[in-house]
């Protein structure tokens, strides 16, 4: 993935489901949650052990399907091990096509899946994490 293409992707996106959120302030899900949230973005944690409270002002769903249809994902961001990716990738086709990018976070990489998700014309980003390509890339 290009630096335009991040950037692209970046400044298009603006509600985000974090699934694998941690209500834990010192976990990098919550810290990179609570820094996109900080730059504009919606996020919407998921996980579901924690479905029900409220974090960062948002409901904790327990995943990509309990999220209303009201609510438009534009990305979904996982912070997941790489083994629940196959069904991450399932569960957006079915459940959010309207979901553009599957954002795969540092050492989260399942080349299957993000295969069947650009063939069913999702961009993928993998092994990144959108906090840093935001910092590196001034945005």
């Amino acid at each position: 993935m290009t630096e335009a293409e991040l950037r692209e992707i970046l400044s298009r996106v603006r509600t985000i489901a974090l699934l694998g959120f941690s209500a834990k302030p010192d976990r990098p899900s919550h810290a990179v949650a609570a820094f996109l949230q900080a730059r504009g973005y919606r996020v919407i944690p998921v996980n579901p052990g924690l479905a029900g409270q409220v974090a960062l002002g948002e409901t904790i769903y327990p995943d990509l399907a309990a999220i209303p249809s009201d609510i438009a994902i534009d990305m979904v961001d996982v912070f997941r091990a790489p083994e629940a990716v196959p069904d991450i990738v399932a569960q957006m086709l079915t459940h959010r096509p309207e979901a553009r990018v599957l954002w795969l976070q540092l050492g989260v990489i399942h080349a299957e899946a993000a295969a069947q998700a650009r063939a069913a014309g999702k961009l993928v980003v993998m092994d990144r994490c959108p906090k840093i390509e935001i910092t590196r890339l001034g945005m």
